[in-house]
C-alpha cells in the first residue's frame, strides 16, 4: 500500500478570521466535519447531506449531496469524515449498514464512487487513516470492524470486536495502532496488521462508551494520550505509553458524553458534548476537571457534533445540533463559568463537624471569629500555599469549622430503638403504648407523644391501657359516666327558688321545686342510703347537654293525663334509640317509699343519684359514639410522617407505617414509600442491624422492597463427608450420599438453623456447637482443626 507523508496545508492558523455565526439547516445533523484548508464544512444526518462554504459573515451552501427523486438508505448518514489529504474525498456511515465514499470532482450530480456493504447493522463510525490515502476504517453495530482499501471494492481485514455495538475513534499512533470502544465500558487496541486478536483491552467506564480520541500533539509529553466519554458522565484521559493503560485526568460532567475533541495547540484543553439534557459545548482544562474552562451556549437542542475548524487553529469551532443549525463559535466569546462561580464552600465531617469555607473579604470583618489551628480529629488537614506558577487565578478563603460535641452524634438510641421496637404480631393498642414506652425510655419524648396519640386515635374505645388515658375511670371499672353533672357544683347557683324546665320552647302545666333542705342535695352522711344503693338511673334526657334550662324532674305518681307523648326534637346528631318521657318506677322506687329511711318528698320524686358520684344524671355507657372516624386524622398522620422524614427520623416514619398498615398506607404514594424504606435498611445495613432490616423488608408492602431479600441468597457449600460441592436439590450429597447437616455434637441431623465452620466444614446446631466450644476450641467432630465461634 502505498505510503504517503502527512500534508501539512498552507493555510496557518493565524490567517483565519471570523465570527460568532450559525445558519439554519434543513434537518437535525448528525455529524460534520472540515476539509484540510478549514474553508469548508459537512454536515450529514437522516435527512440532510450538504456543503457549506465557511466566510468571513456566514455560511454559503456550495453543494447538495442527496440528489434524486426518492433517495436511498445511502444518503441517511450516521457520521461523516472529510480526508485529510484529499479535499475531494468524502466516506460517509450509513444506517443500513453501508459505507459509502464520495469524490466532488465527478463531473455528475451524483457524486458517489464506491459502496461497501458488508456491514449488515448500522455503522457508527467512519475515519481515514492520517497516512495511508486509501485506507478507511469503520465500525458497526454488527460487532465488526473493517479496514477497506480504496483500490478494492471489499475489506481487506476484519476486526471482530466483542460487542454488538462498536464504536471506533480512530487516530493512527506509531502509524499502525487504532482504538475502539464498546458498550460494555471496555477500549480495545489493535494493530492494523494483526486482525486476528486485539493487542490490549481494559476497562475504561462504567457502562457504554461512547467516543474516544486521540491527543493530536505527537512530539510532547501528551503522545499517546487516548480521551474517552461515556454513559457514565466522565472525560477520562489515559496513557497508553505504559505497560498497562493508566487513567491520568478524569473530567466529572453532568450528562452522558457524546463527543470528545482535543483542542488544537492547547496541550490540556478538551472539548465535549452531551448525548441528551445538556445542549452546551464545554471546553476543559484537565488539570481543572471540575468546572469548566469555556462554555458555548448557543445551541437550543442537544449538539451531535462539533470539529476544530482547522489543526493549527484553537479559536475556532464548528458544531451541529439536533436544532437544524450550523455554528462557528469564536473562543472569545465563550462564557467563562469560572467568573460565575461561588467561591463558598461546605461540607460536613466524619464526627458531624461542619466546615465553611468563604472569601475572606467576607468573614475577616466577624470580631468574634477565632482563628483555627486544627483539631484533633483531622490530623491530616492543612492549608494550601499559594503557588506563583498556578495557571489558575488564585482565590484565598477563610476557613470556619463548627465542632459538634461527640456525645450529640451518638447513634445509640437509633440501635436501641430499632432492636427493641415491635412493628408487628399484636394488637395496635399494644404495639403503639410499647413502642411509646420504649421511646419515652430512651428521653425521647415527643416520639413517645406520637404513639401515644396514634393509639389513642386508631384503637377502639376500651381497648388503650389506663395509664394512655388522659381522664380518670374512678373506682368503678366500667366506662367514665357521660353527660353527668355533681348537685354540690349546681348547688352554689341555685337557690330554694331554682327550677328545672322541661324544654326550650314548651311549657309545663306545674313545676316541680327543689327545696335546698331536701336530703337529695343534703351532706354525704345524709344520703350515704342513696349512694350505696344499686337503683338503676332512668336516661330522662338522651344525648342532652346538661345545662340547667334543659333538665326536669318527673312524677312518677301523678303522671299528666292530657299531655301527649314527648318526642325528642331533632338534634345535630342521629338518634340510637326513641326516648319515652315517663317510663313506669321501678317496683324497688315504689318500695322504697315505705322505708323509715326515707322521707316522703324522697318517694315522691325519683333519685337520678348515680352509682359511684353525687350526679344529676349518670349514664353508664353513651348512647352515641363520640369519636371521630379514624380516617379523620388520616391528612394529620400523613403530615407528621412526612414531618419526620424530613428531619431524617425515617425510622420512625417506617416504623408508625408498618404498625398502622392499610389505615395510613392508601394516603402516601408509593415511591415515597420506597425512598423512606430504603433509606431505613440502609441505615439499618449500615450498623449491621441485619435482623432487624430482614424483618423490616419482609413487613414492607412495598414490592421493589420485598424482592431485596430474595438477590444475593445464593449459598455453595461443599459436603462436610466428600469436601465436594453441594447441588442445588437438597442436603444430600450426589456423591457420598451422605446428608450434610449432621450436628457434629449430636449427630442428628440439623432441620432449623445451621452453622459450620469455614475452615474444616464441619457445623451442627448453633447452641450445641456454642456450649462445645466454650470448654474445647477443638472440632467436635475430631479433624483436630481449632474452631472458632465469633
Amino acid at each position: 500500500m502505498e505510503k504517503m507523508a502527512r500534508v501539512t496545508t498552507a493555510l496557518g492558523g493565524s490567517n483565519i478570521t471570523g465570527r460568532t455565526m450559525f445558519c439554519h439547516l434543513d434537518a437535525p445533523a448528525n455529524a460534520i466535519s472540515v476539509c484540510r484548508d478549514a474553508a469548508q464544512v459537512v454536515v450529514a444526518g437522516r435527512n440532510i447531506f450538504k456543503i457549506y462554504s465557511v466566510e468571513e459573515e456566514r455560511f454559503v451552501e456550495k453543494m447538495n449531496l442527496r440528489v434524486g427523486r426518492k433517495p436511498s438508505l445511502n444518503f441517511s448518514c450516521a457520521d461523516v469524515v472529510w480526508h485529510q489529504m484529499d479535499e475531494n474525498l468524502l466516506a460517509t456511515a450509513a444506517t443500513n449498514g453501508a459505507v459509502v465514499t464520495w469524490n466532488l470532482s465527478k463531473p455528475s450530480r451524483n457524486k458517489q464512487e464506491q459502496l461497501f456493504t458488508e456491514h449488515k447493522r448500522t455503522v457508527n463510525k467512519v475515519s481515514f487513516h492520517p497516512t495511508e490515502v486509501y485506507m478507511l476504517l469503520s465500525g458497526s453495530q454488527d460487532g465488526y470492524m473493517k479496514c477497506f482499501d480504496l483500490r478494492k471494492k471489499e475489506s481487506v481485514s476484519t476486526f471482530s470486536g466483542e460487542s454488538p455495538r462498536s464504536k471506533i475513534g480512530v487516530w493512527v499512533f506509531m502509524y499502525k495502532k487504532y482504538a475502539s470502544c464498546f458498550e460494555n465500558g471496555n477500549v480495545q487496541l489493535w494493530d492494523i496488521r494483526r486482525p486476528d486478536r486485539y493487542e490490549r483491552m481494559f476497562t475504561a467506564h462504567n457502562g457504554p462508551v461512547f467516543c474516544c480520541d486521540w491527543h493530536p500533539d505527537d512530539s510532547s509529553i501528551a503522545r499517546g494520550w487516548l480521551a474517552t466519554g461515556g454513559r457514565d458522565k466522565m472525560v477520562k484521559v489515559w496513557d497508553m505509553t505504559t505497560n498497562r493503560a493508566k487513567e491520568i485526568y478524569c473530567v466529572q460532567t453532568i450528562a452522558s458524553v457524546a463527543r470528545v475533541k482535543w483542542r488544537p495547540e492547547r496541550k490540556y484543553h478538551i472539548a465535549s458534548c452531551s448525548m441528551m439534557v445538556d445542549h452546551n459545548i464545554y471546553v476543559w482544562d484537565i488539570r481543572r476537571p471540575f468546572i469548566p474552562f469555556a462554555m458555548f451556549e448557543e445551541h437550543k437542542d442537544v449538539t451531535t457534533g462539533i470539529v476544530w475548524r482547522h489543526l493549527h487553529e484553537p479559536h475556532y469551532l464548528l458544531s451541529g445540533s439536533k436544532d437544524s443549525t450550523l455554528y462557528q463559535h469564536k473562543f472569545k466569546d465563550a462564557s467563562r463559568p469560572i467568573d460565575r462561580a461561588n467561591p463558598e464552600g461546605l461540607c460536613y465531617g466524619l464526627f458531624g463537624d461542619l466546615a465553611f469555607a468563604a472569601k475572606e473579604s467576607l468573614i475577616s470583618s466577624d470580631s468574634n471569629r477565632k482563628q483555627y489551628s486544627g483539631d484533633r480529629r483531622y490530623p491530616i488537614f492543612f492549608f494550601k500555599k499559594p503557588d506563583p506558577t498556578e495557571q489558575f487565578a488564585n482565590v484565598a478563603s477563610a476557613l470556619s469549622v463548627f465542632e459538634t460535641e461527640l456525645e450529640s452524634s451518638c447513634m445509640d438510641w437509633f440501635v436501641k430503638t430499632a432492636r427493641q421496637y415491635i412493628l408487628a404480631g399484636r394488637p395496635l393498642a399494644e404495639l403503639c403504648d410499647h413502642n411509646a414506652k420504649v421511646a419515652k425510655k430512651l428521653n425521647r419524648s415527643q416520639v413517645a407523644q406520637t404513639w401515644t396519640m396514634l393509639g389513642i386515635i386508631y384503637s377502639g374505645p376500651g381497648v388503650l391501657p389506663s395509664a394512655n388515658l388522659n381522664h380518670s375511670i374512678g373506682k368503678s371499672t366500667t366506662l367514665p359516666h357521660m353527660n353527668s353533672f355533681s348537685l354540690k357544683e349546681l348547688s352554689s347557683t341555685m337557690g330554694s327558688e331554682s327550677r328545672l324546665e322541661r324544654g326550650k320552647g314548651e311549657s309545663r302545666p306545674e313545676n316541680l321545686h327543689l327545696d335546698p333542705a331536701n336530703s337529695l342535695i343534703n351532706n354525704n352522711d345524709e344520703n350515704d342510703e342513696t349512694e350505696g344503693s344499686d337503683i338503676p338511673a332512668d336516661y330522662l334526657f338522651g344525648d342532652v347537654e346538661g345545662d340547667e334550662d334543659d333538665l326536669f324532674m318527673v312524677d312518677h305518681e301523678n303522671p299528666p293525663a292530657e299531655e301527649q307523648e314527648y318526642i325528642l326534637p331533632q338534634e345535630g346528631f342521629p338518634l340510637r334509640h326513641e326516648i319515652v318521657d315517663n317510663p313506669s318506677a321501678p317496683d324497688h322506687l315504689q318500695d322504697k317509699a315505705d322505708s323509715p329511711h326515707v322521707s316522703g318528698n324522697e318517694a315522691e320524686t325519683v333519685c337520678l343519684t348515680p352509682v359511684e358520684s353525687f350526679s344529676l344524671i349518670s349514664i353508664s355507657q353513651p348512647l352515641f359514639d363520640t369519636r371521630l372516624h379514624p380516617d379523620f386524622f388520616s391528612p394529620v398522620v400523613k403530615d407528621m410522617l412526612h414531618f419526620y422524614a424530613e428531619q431524617g427520623d425515617v425510622q420512625m416514619a417506617v416504623s408508625v407505617l408498618i404498625v398502622l398498615g392499610d389505615r395510613i398506607r392508601k394516603e402516601i404514594d408509593e415511591q415515597t414509600q420506597e425512598h423512606w424504606y430504603t433509606s431505613y435498611i440502609d441505615l439499618l445495613q449500615r450498623f449491621k442491624l441485619w435482623n432487624v432490616s430482614n424483618e423490616v423488608i419482609k413487613l414492607s408492602t412495598c414490592s421493589a422492597i420485598n424482592c431485596l431479600n430474595q438477590a444475593s441468597t445464593t449459598l455453595h457449600i461443599n459436603c462436610s463427608n466428600c469436601k465436594r460441592p453441594m447441588s442445588n436439590k437438597g442436603w444430600i450429597c450426589d456423591r457420598c450420599h451422605q446428608c450434610a447437616s449432621m450436628c457434629a455434637v449430636c449427630h442428628h441431623v440439623v432441620k432449623g438453623l445451621f452453622v459450620w465452620c469455614q475452615g474444616c466444614s464441619h457445623g451442627g446446631h448453633l447452641q450445641h456447637l456454642m456450649k462445645w466450644l466454650q470448654t474445647s476450641s477443638h472440632c467436635p467432630a475430631g479433624c483436630g482443626h481449632l474452631c472458632e465461634y465469633t
